[in-house]
Formats: C-alpha cells, structure tokens, sequence
C-alpha cells in the first residue's frame, strides 16, 4: 500500500474518530480498534507503551496518540495527516457550540444527549483500562501489579502531582529492567 493511501487512511479514519468518540481516553480504545484490530498496522505491545506515552506527554491524548499512530504508519507525513484529521471535528464542533452556546444550554434534549454522551464514555473507557490490563498482566510477573496497586493507592489517598507518580513508575520500570538484564547476564 502506497504511503499516500495510508496517510489517507489515517486521515480519514482519526477524523471519524474524533467526530464520533467524546474525549481523548475514550479516543484510545477505537483507535486500538482500527489500528491494531482492523489495519494490523501496530501490534497490541506497540499500542500499550503509545498510550503511556501519550498519558504522560503534555497536550491532548487525542492529538498526541494520532502523532504516534500516524508517525509508526507513515511517517512524518502520516503523524501530519492523522492529527489534522484528529483535530478538525472538534474544532468545528466548538466553534458551533461556542457560537450557539446560550441557544442550546438550556435544552432540556440537549442535557440528555450529554448524559447518554457519559455513558458511552464510561463504557470505552472499561474497554480500554481492560485491554490495557490484560497487556500489561500478560506475562504474569508480579511488578505491574504491584505498581498498579500502588499507583491507584497513589491517586485515591494523596493530593500529589501525577508527575511524581509518573517519575516513579519510570524509575521503577528502569530498575526491573535493569534487574531482568542482571539476572540475563548471570545466567549465562
């Protein structure tokens, strides 16, 4: 398949996204859909360490995912056209809501369509913590849980930056792999 017609593909397809998921983390469990599922274009290892990227990267999930998505497909020209596919829905759809905004907020449809909108966000979002569990468990080591439990410990009960939780679970990573390479070492 020509570059062209991928960098189509990933404009086309982040633009139905965008238009049709409500929020960056739900974003992530379609674009894992069509972009591991349907295109075989990523693995579901490459998808996994995309999303922990882009959740601890400044800026939109959205946008940022699409970079990554599009980068791995096509290149410098694809990440260019997945973003600019993912950003031009919302866009649009704010300068409406911006210029009708006090037409439609006190709509009684309007109310309830925002509230369905929150439910189908909750269940894409059940999907994708799933999906993202079930990676992350797969090789049945006991250090992902532990830093799930203690990171989900971590944002319940503190009041702290979630850039002090990154920073711990990248130190924690490096010092299991740093680990896994010594036992490699000596077991040779």
């Amino acid at each position: 398949m020509s570059k062209l017609k991928k960098c189509w593909i990933l404009f086309s397809t982040m633009m139905v996204i965008s238009s049709t998921a409500n929020s960056g983390y739900a974003i992530l469990s379609v674009v894992v859909r069509n972009f591991v599922g349907k295109h075989h274009w990523i693995t579901e290892e490459e998808m996994g360490d995309y999303i922990a990227l882009v959740q601890g990267a400044p800026g939109s999930i959205a946008i940022n995912m699409s970079m990554m998505v599009g980068y791995h497909v096509a290149g410098i020209w694809g990440a260019a056209a997945a973003v600019i596919g993912c950003a031009i829905p919302p866009l649009v759809i704010m300068l409406l809501v911006t210029a009708f905004y006090s037409a439609i907020i006190g709509n009684p449809w309007i109310k309830v369509f925002l509230h369905g909108m929150q439910a189908g966000v909750i269940a894409m979002l059940a999907n994708l913590v799933l999906g993202l569990f079930r990676n992350a468990t797969k090789e049945q080591k006991i250090y992902p849980l532990a830093i799930m439990a203690i990171a989900m410990a971590y944002s319940l009960l503190t009041d702290l930056s979630s850039i002090l939780l990154v920073i711990g679970c990248i130190l924690i990573g490096c010092a299991a792999y740093i680990i896994k390479l010594r036992k490699e070492k000596a077991g040779r």
